[in-house]
């Protein structure tokens, strides 16, 4: 694969690849309580939500997200509304869905989603994360920590690498996003918001080889 109008090099690009497959945490699905899709970006989420439910693995979804930076031209009306519009068009039943319009990042999706889903009277015992793919894990261990006493499974829409950055268009946006979400579950166990998640040394020598050359714009400051 040729990634040479964007400058991304064939040796970073198989570092990327390895992050990538990281971030997915490769569960076995199965029917579970109620789903929670993450706002963002990326409507694929929307989508594969939509078609799990028609699947018939969970009688509830909740779509969470208001608005970032990155996604207040997009949906300006916030991420939860209109995945939940675009789900609807897909076939979901309106009352199916869940909306929780006010969550601006991870840990509010997991704690306004509980909130939400318990004023509705639902006090799952099984999760179903839906997320972009590269989200899965930092999703996962943020669950684990602000809901530990539900089981959590994770899903994000069947995508191979090439075919998600063809998708998103900017190949090097897609490689800032996968080691600045790695940065995540590396240092946010070290805040209090999420769970420890071990990082194998070929992923770690991958992102840092990645911050070396440049992919940096979705760091903080740890």
């Amino acid at each position: 694969m040729s990634n040479d109008q964007q400058g991304i090099t064939e040796e970073q690009w198989r570092q990327a690849k390895l992050i990538w497959i990281y971030h997915q945490m490769q569960h076995e699905l199965r029917p579970v309580n109620v789903a929670i899709g993450l706002g963002s970006h990326d409507l694929g989420v929307a989508a594969h939500a939509a078609e799990l439910y028609r699947s018939g693995l969970f009688p509830t979804l909740v779509f969470t997200g208001g608005n970032s930076p990155t996604t207040a031209k997009v949906f300006p009306r916030g991420e939860a509304v209109h995945f939940r519009e675009y789900a609807i068009d897909l076939g979901v039943p309106a009352e199916a869905i869940l909306l929780e319009p006010n969550a601006g990042n991870t840990g509010q999706n997991i704690t306004l989603s509980r909130e939400v889903l318990a004023a509705a009277g639902i006090h799952p015992k099984t999760v179903l994360l839906v997320s972009k793919p590269y989200m899965e894990r930092r999703s996962f261990a943020t669950a684990r920590k602000l809901w530990p006493d539900v089981e959590i499974l994770c899903a994000s829409e069947p995508l191979e690498f090439d075919d998600y950055l063809k998708s998103i268009g900017d190949e090097k946006l897609v490689l800032d996003m996968l080691v600045g979400d790695l940065q995540r579950v590396i240092e946010y166990p070290k805040l209090g918001f999420a769970t420890e998640q071990e990082v194998p040394e070929d992923v770690h020598a991958a992102y840092e080889s990645l911050i070396r050359d440049g992919f940096t714009s979705r760091l903080i400051n740890p």
